[in-house]
């Protein structure tokens, strides 16, 4: 079993603290390491980008177990997630080749030049998604990493409507999601906007407490 990494101090009433959704990401990521270590990427090292990094435990996870010799991108538009993503990383990894970005979703990201997208979004139905503090002070800054709107997809549908532009040929995304998001209809609706170009599948699922949470993974097969 890959040892999961030690996150510095952090202000968990600020920040993400890993949990279920967390470690199940971590654990799928330990059981398809073989099979993304030995992967022909679009580019000869490989750009793993984690949208909302939180804690930056599963990018750090990543970069120490999995594949250490990518360039990885965590970014989150909470400025005490990009602290402590920054701090993981460094206490855990053996190199510098990560950065954090402060910005809102996939936003500065070039067209096609990711390789693996991971995405553990604000998932839980809520009356609307939090609009974003002015004051770093604020105490409302955690709340954007748990509402998603009133399906729960307010966030998540931005991302998989940006996949086709941001995601290489043949690059992949990791995106996690509770069942009262009703994946299988999001991935059909999705299938259906760009049919054959696609292929989806879901990779891991797991009960957590009332929560059925699973992972699925779209690859992008063609322009």
């Amino acid at each position: 079993m890959l040892e999961t990494p030690i996150i510095p101090s952090a202000d968990y009433s600020k920040v993400y603290e890993p949990a279920e959704d967390s470690y199940l990401l971590l654990d799928l990521f330990e059981q398809i390491r073989c099979e993304l270590s030995s992967k022909r990427y679009a580019h000869s090292v490989p750009l793993v980008v984690e949208i909302g990094t939180g804690s930056g435990v599963v990018t750090a996870f990543l970069n120490k177990n999995i594949l250490p010799k990518a360039l990885y991108l965590a970014t989150d538009v909470n400025p005490h997630s990009c602290v402590i993503a920054a701090r993981t990383n460094s206490h855990n990894a053996t190199s510098y080749n990560m950065d954090v970005i402060r910005c809102d979703l996939t936003s500065p990201l070039l067209t096609e030049k990711v390789d693996i997208l991971i995405f553990n979004p604000p998932y839980v139905p809520a009356e609307k998604v939090p609009e974003i503090p002015k004051d770093d002070k604020d105490p409302r800054w955690l709340d954007l990493a748990l509402d998603g709107g009133p399906t729960g997809m307010d966030i998540t549908q931005r991302v998989l409507d940006s996949l086709h532009t941001i995601l290489a040929l043949k690059g992949e995304a990791y995106i996690l999601f509770c069942a009262r998001n009703q994946p299988d209809k999001v991935v059909e609706d999705f299938k259906k906007k760009s049919p054959g170009k696609w292929d989806v599948t879901m990779e891991i699922r797991r009960k957590a407490g009332w929560e059925m949470l699973s992972v699925y993974k779209f690859v992008r097969l063609c322009e």
